[in-house]
């Protein structure tokens, strides 16, 4: 069969040049790329380049993703924030509070946690884009769950209204930050429990 000349002098249809799917591998090389570079040589320092050479990609691959250092460094805190889960529901107040310390715990050991957050933190303390970016990656899921808890024991009658969500969230998430984060000890289960119990006293004796 003789094939039509129209078509066969057609060139092959492509997809257009932004339509390529980002491949997933290729993502996560990056991101295990940025925290081995903000552990090497800090956020202040850490570059595109430096980032696209320990992945094996280009600094294309990096900038179709993200378009800038900070963009990437706050989407790993995305990644591990509490932004997507849902508030505890135990029906007590310190079961809540239990129960959001454990999943704090758990974020704060993640190794990003670690290696990302500190260093940010001291970024955010000279450059108000950073501190802003910074704040809404970490505290805005956290916070959403401590009015929660807030509003359902001031519901069950357990907390007087008035109580601060924002007062909560720093009894929550002070010391167990400082133990993990800027200390390093270990957080044991009755170490939370112990937490959970002084945080509610906390919250009741604050009105």
């Amino acid at each position: 069969m003789t094939p039509d000349p129209a078509t066969a002098s057609a060139p092959a249809r492509r997809a257009p040049a932004g339509a390529a799917v980002l491949r997933a591998d290729v993502t996560e090389a990056i991101r295990d790329a940025v925290v081995e570079e903000l552990a090497a040589v800090g956020f202040s320092k850490m570059s595109i380049e430096g980032i696209a050479r320990r992945a094996g990609v280009g600094k294309t691959a990096v900038y179709r993703r993200w378009k800038s250092k900070l963009h990437l460094v706050l989407d790993l805190v995305g990644a591990f924030a509490v932004d997507g889960l849902p508030v505890p529901a135990t029906g007590s107040l310190y079961g809540d509070v239990r129960a959001l310390l454990e999943v704090m715990s758990h974020v704060l050991r993640h190794p990003v946690a670690s290696a990302v957050i500190p260093d940010l933190l001291v970024e955010a303390a000279r450059n108000p884009e950073i501190a802003d970016a910074v704040r809404g990656a970490l505290l805005d899921g956290q916070r959403r769950m401590a009015e929660g808890i807030v509003s359902a024991a001031v519901a069950r009658g357990e907390l007087p209204a008035g109580i601060d969500p924002a007062h909560a969230l720093d009894l929550l998430i002070g010391p167990l930050y400082w133990r993990q984060v800027v200390v390093r000890d270990a957080v044991t289960g009755g170490h939370l429990d112990v937490l959970a119990h002084q945080v509610v006293a906390g919250l009741k004796a604050s009105v």
